[in-house]
């Protein structure tokens, strides 16, 4: 049976859900409030590095608790709709008739960027609490934690989901090619950013990730199309036109 026999079904598929882009920016919106408030409270202190000596850092965790406390809670909150971001794209994805890993890689790697993001907030406010930061050593071991699992593991995630929207929408020409383009680039140096593990002069690719992915993210929401109808109506004027069938 054909859509066609079914009227105004393919339109109501396409109103279904939250809005893609609307989330995205709400994830982007909260996860900087958690660095401008930490900011705010911790008096625009710089962030400690943790390779810093321990009780140094255990120091800098015992002076700011109200920042600790608060950016832990609202990094753990932008995961939400981060993670909704990724189950809402999916469904498109498979609406718009995308029958190729990407889809699932994509959700693959929000769900893991979400869940990264959400352990990492709780990790962060652990090293609010002063029955913990007391311990110099374990302070450290959590503050090193809630690094890799918010940096590495958070854009790690990113990458894919970025990889898993960009290459469909690249193929079937769903978002403009310029576009599409941009989000592979973003995706590879995502995944490239593992390497900071060990190389720490690659620990630049952290940022480029995370706030290159989420902005593409927040791009890609609003201008991804709601059925096949309307992903083809541009593309068609461009693209070759398909063999007629024989009456």
């Amino acid at each position: 049976m054909s859509s066609r026999s079914i009227p105004g079904d393919a339109s109501r598929a396409g109103q279904g859900g939250p809005h893609p882009g609307i989330l995205a920016l709400v994830s982007l919106g909260i996860f900087l409030a958690s660095l401008i408030t930490s900011a705010i409270l911790s008096g625009g202190q710089t962030f400690v590095s943790l390779f810093a000596p321990a009780g140094q850092v255990a120091a800098f965790f015992q002076q700011n608790v109200a920042a600790m406390r608060v950016g832990g809670m609202l990094q753990f909150g932008s995961a939400v709709p981060l993670g909704i971001y990724a189950a809402t794209v999916y469904a498109r994805q498979l609406r718009l008739g995308v029958r190729v890993p990407g889809p699932a890689i994509g959700f693959f790697g929000g769900v893991t960027a979400a869940i990264f993001l959400m352990f990492s907030g709780s990790v962060t406010w652990l090293l609010s609490r002063p029955e913990i930061t007391t311990d110099a050593t374990l302070t450290h071991a959590l503050a090193f934690l809630a690094f890799i699992t918010g940096g590495v593991g958070f854009v790690v995630g990113i990458g894919l989901m970025v990889a898993g929207i960009a290459v469909p929408a690249l193929i079937l020409r769903f978002v403009p090619r310029w576009l599409a383009w941009a989000g592979l680039a973003l995706a590879a140096l995502s995944e490239l950013s593992f390497l900071s593990m060990a190389i720490e002069p690659l620990q630049f690719l952290l940022p480029i990730g995370r706030f290159g992915g989420l902005l593409w993210l927040v791009a890609v929401g609003f201008l991804l199309p709601h059925t096949r109808a309307a992903a083809n109506r541009e593309p068609r004027s461009r693209a070759p036109h398909p063999t007629r069938a024989t009456p």
